[in-house]
């Protein structure tokens, strides 16, 4: 059985606190899942209204572009997953949200993000503080992609996510890195790479 309370504290030390009124009312309006490993939860022209907070696990956003599958980003324990361009407009999301592990999760709805937001002004600053670390984090995997090289990329992919080539197939990284596969594994064997 999940703890509720232990999630929310998890994401308060990630985060900022939360007041125990809030805290209560954000369980009240959420529920836990489970998702399988490969279980896509929304995909490309779909609407949806729905976030996740991992709680175990992983997941990926990711585009299908000519016919090829470009990892967008990841998620990771005590982070958000959502839809982010259906999400916080009326628009159909041009992702794909896929859970890369078996994975337990917080779900909840925009509506009651929107009525927390409007009621706990602790709560309007929590989401804030995740918006904005969700928008200088993509800004910051933009400005890699467009001024670092390749290895300089997958390094600092490291730095945010020491572990992650245990737990993300290297495929989703070459993708996400923007590089080919042949590209990643030069750069994780750089002596092997040589000796061919």
């Amino acid at each position: 059985m999940i703890n509720t309370e232990r999630i929310l504290q998890e994401i308060e030390k990630t985060y900022m606190p939360l007041s125990n009124k809030c805290k209560q009312e954000f369980i009240a309006c959420s529920k836990v899942s489970t998702f399988k490993r490969g279980d896509v939860v929304v995909s490309e022209g779909q609407f949806s209204k729905k976030a996740y907070l991992i709680v175990e696990g992983c997941s990926r956003a990711y585009y299908l572009k000519d016919g090829k599958d470009i990892s967008d980003w990841f998620t990771f324990e005590n982070e958000f997953m959502a839809p982010i361009v259906s999400f916080f407009s009326d628009k159909p999301s041009p992702h794909y949200v896929e859970f890369i592990e078996d994975s337990t999760v917080l779900e909840f709805s925009k509506d009651s993000i929107d009525k927390l937001t409007s009621k706990h002004h602790d709560f309007e600053r929590f989401i804030s503080r995740v918006v904005t670390e969700t928008m200088l984090g993509l800004c910051e995997r933009l400005y890699t992609i467009q001024f670092n090289k390749a290895d300089e990329r997958y390094t600092h992919l490291l730095q945010i996510y020491p572990n992650i080539t245990n737990r993300i197939p290297l495929t989703h990284i070459a993708s996400y890195l923007g590089i080919t596969l042949e590209t990643l594994s030069r750069i994780r064997n750089p002596k092997k790479s040589n000796l061919i």
